[in-house]
């Protein structure tokens, strides 16, 4: 769990390098003038991302299902107001390809622009990787958001704020476990 507003930061930064390599793969696939290979690679390389970042944030269902129950609470409210399907819930084929949809323009224009040889590639690649980043730079700054939320509207007293950021159990509630 992030204790402090600089892990949240240190947690950021490790997730922008992971989704920087994801998207070079995502160009990389593009490359290759296979019907379908792209947009396969695309789905498989985010199955694999987004839960990786929200396990990195904190932000997995079994994480967030482990935590105290106020800081579920708090957790549960931020995602809500952020709007995230995708943070604290199992990420599925349905799902990943909603997402892709909201690059859908990019995605088109790269399975198209591959088969023009040599240019045709190198632009594919490069909507790959432009799409691949801009989709998981966006689940970053959607789970940084709701952990810096939750940080910031945590009770004032110390004990507590300890308590509900370890999970340990606050005076007078149960184990804090689910």
């Amino acid at each position: 769990m992030i204790n402090s507003l600089a892990e949240l930061e240190q947690v950021r930064v490790e997730c922008k390098k992971i989704v920087t390599r994801r998207a070079g793969l995502s160009a990389g696939a593009a490359v290759i003038p296979i019907p379908g290979l792209d947009i396969g690679a695309d789905v498989s390389l985010l199955m694999a991302l987004l839960p990786t970042i929200n396990e990195k944030f904190g932000l997995s269902a079994a994480q967030i299902d482990r935590v105290h129950p106020n800081r579920k609470k708090y957790t549960l409210v931020a995602i809500t107001g952020i709007g995230s399907r995708l943070i604290g819930s199992t990420i599925t084929r349905e799902l990943v390809k909603m997402v892709l949809k909201r690059v859908g323009v990019r995605v088109a224009t790269k399975s198209v622009t591959r088969y023009v040889p040599i240019i045709g590639q190198a632009a594919a690649a490069g909507l790959s990787f432009s799409a691949m980043k801009f989709l998981g730079n966006a689940h970053i700054d959607d789970c940084y958001r709701v952990i810096k939320q939750v940080l910031e509207t945590q009770p004032a007293d110390a004990t507590t704020s300890a308590n509900l950021i370890s999970g340990a159990p606050a005076a007078g509630h149960g184990t804090g476990l689910k």
